[in-house]
């Protein structure tokens, strides 16, 4: 848990200019084992307007302050040929990684929406996606990530699944090729 006294908000609250279902941006700056920590999260479109949402999460990525690892996870929407397409393109060359693929990619923490599984709605086939991700700029001394847990693979007692992760960091400093 982080203490209030440890916790910055910066720009709270920001809204896409051109959001059709009311979605914003909210970032909080807070310490983390003593080091610098950027997180954002953000809910993007479920229409094409997500990867213009996208471009903004990474100008606010690639603003924040060297020192700070910054780390961006939410709802994306994004589909893997988009991530192919922008992220790869755009996203690292600000020393953005995604989280997933920067542990190993593992099978197992690899669809957050498996219909499959997960029988939260009536789809008549199965559907296998990763619309929850999270990506990544590490700051050049600090923390870093070792590991990350797919959770909510059981049904809650109201019948229904939930998918979060699970996250494990170290004081382990980070090494500059």
């Amino acid at each position: 848990l982080l203490r209030k006294d440890r916790v910055q908000f910066l720009q709270s609250n920001m809204k896409y200019p051109t959001t059709e279902m009311g979605r914003n941006l909210l970032i909080a700056h807070v310490s983390f084992l003593v080091h610098p920590l950027c997180i954002i999260t953000s809910h993007l479109e479920s229409s094409q307007g997500r990867l213009n949402q996208l471009r903004k999460v990474w100008k606010q990525i690639k603003e924040a302050p060297e020192d700070h690892t910054v780390i961006f996870g939410g709802d994306t929407n994004l589909r893997d040929w988009e991530v192919v397409h922008d992220t790869k393109a755009r996203g690292l060359s600000y020393g953005i990684s995604e989280v997933w693929e920067m542990l190993g990619e593992l099978e197992e923490s690899k669809y957050i929406w498996d219909t499959s599984i997960n029988d939260n709605k009536e789809i008549p086939h199965s559907i296998h996606l990763r619309f929850d991700r999270l990506f990544l700029r590490a700051a050049a001394e600090g923390a870093k990530l070792e590991s990350m847990t797919l959770i909510g693979l059981e049904k809650l007692k109201c019948d229904y699944f939930i998918s979060n992760y699970k996250f494990e960091a170290s004081e382990e400093q980070r090494v500059n090729d």
